[in-house]
């Protein structure tokens, strides 16, 4: 066979359609790729239990990259060794020491599968249970005694900009942080030098794919990394400004299957 390239694909607004879904003529493509005897993983900033669901759906049998690359793992294979870079719980208690001290709305937790809400929150409750995680809910200084995965901030834009620059100036050296795309004012954050390309290049090194056999495809800030790390970065029609000029191409939107046009322009 030709040389085997390996392609990482975001979820939401890249291989996921505006309604979470992902189209039949790109499920069609990716299983052609893989019959080629490529490999095609997700990297997502997803927990596992919000992201199983798509892998099972394409039939996938490689490591997945979630968190933006705070945790990786192959759902297949019990004998890979995971990767897992979480926050200091010190560091994490501090921030949200700080978060308490500026009208954010909530705070949320994650260690791998078990989350930890600091405000009692319905709408908010229905978005986490997906995939019934271990849910705790109180005061994060009290609950929480792991080091988190991650921590979501949620508040109005100002607040959130104020806390995003509160972060570069006292903790710049310990965590990332970035926020979600619309409409979500979340500042998510991860331990400092923590992102998909160093989930991708770990998956990458375990099948000794170079970067020039690279394929990666996403449309936000989270993505940047991964995309500019990648020899073929693809940035979709629908992402930010930020991805597209450090994209190597810009391919159609997520509703106009943007991931397949590319492969199918690339291997067929």
């Amino acid at each position: 066979m030709k040389d085997k390239f390996l392609i990482a694909l975001d979820l939401d607004g890249t291989l996921l359609k505006e309604d979470k879904t992902i189209s039949e003529k790109t499920k069609k493509v990716l299983d052609q790729v893989r019959k080629d005897g490529h490999i095609v993983m997700i990297s997502t900033g997803r927990p596992y239990r919000s992201s199983a669901m798509y892998y099972r759906e394409l039939g996938l049998d490689s490591p997945i990259v979630n968190f933006n690359g705070a945790f990786v793992h192959h759902p297949q294979n019990p004998d890979w060794e995971n990767f897992h870079e979480p926050i200091a719980l010190s560091v994490v208690k501090e921030i949200v020491e700080i978060c308490s001290r500026h009208s954010v709305e909530n705070m949320v937790a994650e260690v791998i599968d078990e989350v930890y809400i600091h405000y009692h929150n319905e709408k908010l409750l229905d978005v986490l249970k997906l995939g019934n995680p271990k849910i705790t809910t109180g005061d994060l200084r009290r609950f929480l005694k792991n080091d988190p995965t991650s921590l979501l901030v949620q508040g109005d834009e100002e607040s959130v900009k104020k806390i995003r620059a509160i972060l570069s100036e006292v903790h710049a050296e310990l965590v990332d942080h970035r926020n979600w795309g619309a409409p979500w004012h979340v500042v998510e954050i991860v331990k400092h030098g923590i992102n998909k390309a160093i989930g991708v290049q770990k998956v990458a090194d375990y099948y000794r794919i170079p970067r020039d056999r690279i394929i990666a495809f996403g449309d936000g800030d989270n993505d940047i990394e991964m995309l500019t790390y990648a020899k073929y970065g693809i940035a979709m029609e629908n992402g930010i400004d930020e991805v597209k000029e450090v994209a190597y191409e810009v391919t159609a939107d997520n509703e106009r299957d943007g991931v397949a046009r590319f492969l199918e322009k690339f291997f067929f």
